[in-house]
Parts: structure tokens; sequence; C-alpha cells
């Protein structure tokens, strides 16, 4: 399997390319690539929590989806591992809708007679990302009283994995203050 080409490369939020219609001739994305996540929501939904930890985004950019997934399985095993299954919720706040693309240059012996260089580069679908703005939620994990900490843990390994800097903040839920942990 080819390896993932550098982020860098993607960062920069440009016009979406998201046109998916259920009909052939309105639909300008040919093959949607398949998206590595898994859930968008983990955890005990129908219980209300006391807090509510949001990370925001502190610049414009793409996420890619693998980049959220990964997030996503940080905070889930920390989550676990110190309340237990039912003790915390978590839910992505974004959806990787934007498709991005990708014009591969042939290059060796004979490439030449292959490639048709820049002439054709509309690209071919690779993958999908999410566009966030600055200040937009990227997760959310509500908890109790006894998951304060592990609720902050949790948020801190999940920046590590996102191409930008990002905030965490606290709120309870009932007054609507922030909370610092």
């Amino acid at each position: 399997m080819a390896r993932i080409r550098n982020f860098a490369c993607y960062r920069t939020v440009e016009r979406p390319f998201t046109r998916k219609s259920k009909y052939s001739k309105k639909n300008f994305v040919k093959v949607v690539p398949a998206s590595k996540i898994q859930r968008f929501q983990t955890g005990d939904a129908s219980r209300v929590f006391k807090y509510q930890f949001l990370i925001k985004s502190t610049a414009k950019i793409q996420v890619r989806h693998n980049a959220l997934e990964s997030a996503r399985l940080t905070a889930n095993k920390v989550m676990e591992k110190m309340l237990g299954k039912e003790g915390f919720f978590i839910k992505m706040r974004v959806f990787p809708h934007h498709i991005l693309r990708e014009n591969p240059l042939a290059s060796g012996a004979g490439a030449d007679r292959m490639s048709t260089g820049m002439a054709h580069s509309y690209g071919k679908n690779i993958s999908s990302a999410a566009q966030l703005k600055v200040g937009q939620a990227i997760f959310e994990i509500d908890v109790d009283d006894n998951g304060l900490k592990a609720g902050k843990l949790a948020m801190q390994r999940m920046t590590y994995k996102f191409p930008c800097k990002c905030m965490v903040e606290a709120y309870n839920k009932q007054t609507g203050k922030q909370v610092f942990v």
C-alpha cells in the first residue's frame, strides 16, 4: 500500500470539494474514499453529566479523517481506563466532508511517454478531511466530578494528534461557567 502523503500538502483551507449526489449526473465526486472513523459518539449517551470539556481549533485548517479517528481512540482509551465504559461521553463535532485529491506524477525510465504532466491535473480522490474554522469545537467530552482529571488528560493527549494548536476549555453545564481544572 502507498504511503500517506505529507499533510503539508493539504493543510490550507480551499474551496470545499464535496459535491456528492445520489444522481450521477449531478455528482462531481465520482468515488468517495472510505473513512477510517468508526464512531462519532462513544460512552454513555443516555446520562446527563455535570461537566463538559471542549477542544477547539486555534487556526483555520483542514484535519484528515485518520487524525480525527486517532484522537478519538486516544481519548477513549484514557477515559475507559480511568472511568470505565459508562463514566463519560465523547462526541466528535466535525465531519470530514472535503475530498482531497492527488495528481501523482510518474518518474523513472519511460515516464515521459506515460505521464500527462499538468495537462490533466484534476487528480484522483485519495482521502477526506474536515475543514475547521478558528474557535470551532472539534470534540467534546462530558464527565461528572470524579472524571475531571481524566477528561483533562484525555484532551491533552488529543491535542497531540491534530496538525494545529488547540485550546481545551471546561464548562459546568448547569451554570454555563468555565471551570479551571
